[in-house]
């Protein structure tokens, strides 16, 4: 039905297919695909059971559909509906589907109807029809896949400046760029509601994709809310630089028959195997290659985690000078996999759950010296210049989590160097079985402490993984084993492995224990693998325990409603089994021993030193045999350090 001006409605072909029997076509007289239209004062009535085809990007003063009534584009194109500039009223149309679709309702006001070309983007054999305010390419701004009703201020073919985009519907983007070089200077995005996917990128504030794409963001203020409404996403080998912006991203609420899962192609929500909640990242960093950095920028999630690198292999993701924070109860600062590189200098981060998770690849935490700088400018081909470089100041990064320091769902190394301070209320080094690097180098003033008392914890991997079998949902429930460990007699509990979790303290004064609790006769992803815990002090101090140990959780079984029990346990120290703990004490490094510690090595050089801790003498037996220490001399076996 049509309102107080007459349209050419007809059940003809229209754009790119034929029309479904119900379907009327309104082709609007003036309108122009990409481009506007001169409707203005013009009303449209969808009449329940009726599909009204728009064939042109065409202005109204009102829209009205009816309930069972429906608006689509012609087969090619997206329909895009914008009020008073706002993109409004698309929903997706299913929980876990690619499409959306207008919803019933009446819109005054500057009503548009954009009609574009289709932007196909197609992730884990899914095909996303993506709709943008703003879509560059190697040809500049294409008019033809851009909705530019929704962008208040103009956009050039290389630079947009003060241009504004606001979304209150579902799963519209901002600015996409692909494959050319392009600069933002003071963009404002401000999006309400739900996106689709932060792996396909759908829902996203702006995405820089393509190995031929640099996208330089400077002066952004980017505030997100919804369930997967991430702020940046990097992809497919783009190099995005993000400076002097404020970022700022929120959880939206996830639709009732949701299930959780780590299927990629439907995930809306953090795993809580990883100890963590929420449904929306701040960042993503995808594909093959691809770069992201975050210079004087501030970057919040609610929850989940605000620098994210996922699905992708030899990532890299930096910040300079920045903040990293979590809003909410739970998350993470950054995310390592795929062997993925990260580097922090001067950056400040105030987390919920974690500074980072590991799950293949590395993190350095260091400060911003013009050397660090300069390094990682050349690097990654950032374009700074020389003043730019000098005017930033030269910061230590701090590091604050409510619980834990980094935790190891995979391999992985963990770098510490200049004036890093890390401060946590759990403990600091949480690794969950897996082949661990951490080189803490305090020369430069460089301190971790942590309330728990627990510096670094090896044990079993938690996790209880998903339902494979019905489509990788989040249902698994972890059952702590209560049966003894089988000893695996073939592996050398005091030799270095390549397999093995390696730590080596230099020139820093710790307070803490470390222990290696892991079993290493449970078979996980692959088989069962024991594992060593291997630490060296290096011109270091430590007052603690360190020792091979049993790990017990709070309670025995952990379902997702027990999450923030992952990762909790107490330790009781005893002798080894398969839980190696090789000690070595270097530059004249002292142990000030506290309590009883097992373990499988230990080597005391010229110089260095145990003590007991309260002035107490320290007792050292091998196999049951009181041993007088000889310095340079590597001890092996059964081997109990406690207070005399």
């Amino acid at each position: 039905m049509v309102g107080t001006t007459a349209f050419a409605l007809t059940a003809t072909m229209c754009l790119g297919g034929a029309v479904a029997a119900n379907a009327t076509v309104f082709t609007g007289a003036s309108g122009s695909k990409g481009g506007h239209s001169s409707h203005s004062g013009k009303t449209l009535v969808v009449a329940s059971g009726q599909t009204a085809v728009i064939t042109k990007t065409t202005k109204l003063s009102a829209l009205t559909i009816r309930s069972g009534g429906a608006l689509v584009a012609p087969e090619g194109y997206t329909l895009t509906l914008t009020v008073n500039g706002v993109e409004k009223g698309q929903k997706v149309t299913s929980t876990g589907a690619l499409e959306t679709a207008i919803v019933p309702g009446t819109y005054r006001g500057d009503v548009v109807l954009t009609v574009a070309d289709q932007t196909p983007v197609v992730f884990d054999g899914l095909t996303y029809q993506f709709r943008e305010g703003l879509y560059v390419d190697a040809d500049g701004v294409d008019t033809g896949k851009s909705v530019l009703a929704a962008v208040k201020g103009r956009a050039g073919d290389s630079v947009a400046k003060n241009i504004s985009i606001t979304s209150k519907g579902e799963a519209f983007n901002g600015v996409y760029v692909v494959d050319t070089d392009y600069t933002l200077v003071n963009p404002r995005i401000s999006f309400t509601g739900d996106g689709r996917s932060d792996f396909a990128g759908m829902g996203a504030g702006i995405i820089g994709s393509g190995d031929e794409t640099t996208l330089l963001i400077d002066g952004a203020k980017i505030d997100n809310k919804g369930v997967t409404r991430p702020a940046i996403i990097a992809t497919d080998g783009a190099n995005v630089i993000v400076k002097n912006s404020t970022i700022r991203t929120a959880d939206g609420i996830l639709p009732d028959d949701y299930q959780s899962s780590v299927n990629l192609s439907f995930m809306q929500d953090a795993p809580w195997m990883l100890g963590i909640s929420g449904s929306n990242r701040a960042t993503n960093v995808l594909g093959e290659n691809t770069q992201a950095t975050y210079i004087s920028s501030s970057i919040t999630s609610e929850n989940w985690g605000a620098l994210s690198v996922d699905s992708g292999q030899n990532m890299k993701l930096s910040a300079i000078n920045s903040k990293v924070a979590n809003s909410g109860d739970d998350g993470y600062g950054t995310y390592v996999i795929g062997n993925a590189d990260e580097t922090f200098l001067g950056t400040s981060f105030d987390v919920a759950t974690y500074a980072t998770i590991v799950t293949g690849g590395s993190v350095a935490y260091g400060d911003s010296t013009r050397a660090a700088v300069t390094a990682l400018n050349t690097e990654l081909d950032l374009g700074l210049s020389t003043k730019e470089i000098t005017k930033l100041p030269v910061r230590s990064t701090t590091i604050d989590s409510d619980r834990f320091g980094v935790m190891w769902h995979g391999s992985g190394s963990v770098d510490i160097s200049g004036g890093t301070r890390l401060t946590t209320d759990e403990t600091v080094f949480l690794n969950k079985g897996q082949q661990a690097t951490v080189s803490v180098d305090g020369s430069d003033g460089a301190k971790i402490s942590t309330d728990n008392g627990v510096l670094y914890q090896l044990m079993d991997n938690d996790d209880p993984g998903p339902d494979f079998a019905n489509g990788m949902l989040n249902t698994g429930v972890y059952t702590e084993p209560t049966s003894a460990v089988v000893k695996n007699t073939s592996f050398d509990v005091s030799a270095v492995h390549s397999t093995d979790a390696v730590t080596t303290f230099t020139d820093i004064s710790l307070k803490g224990d470390l222990y290696n609790a892991f079993r290493g006769d449970i078979a996980g992803m692959g088989p069962a693998q024991p594992r060593n815990l291997v630490v060296t002090l290096d011109g270091a101090t430590l007052k603690g325990v360190v020792s091979a140990s049993t790990a017990k959780h709070n309670q025995s079984t952990i379902t997702s409603a027990d999450y923030r029990q992952l990762g909790v346990v107490t330790n009781t120290a005893g002798s080894v089994v398969n839980n190696g703990v090789i000690v070595s004490l270097t530059g004249k490094s002292v142990w000030t021993v506290t309590g009883a510690s097992y373990l499988s090595s230990l080597t005391v050089e010229q110089g260095s030193a145990l003590k007991g801790a309260g002035g107490k003498a320290v007792k050292v037996t091998v196999d049951g045999v009181a041993t007088t220490l000889v310095a340079g001399t590597t001890y092996t076996g059964d081997i109990q350090v406690s207070l005399g």
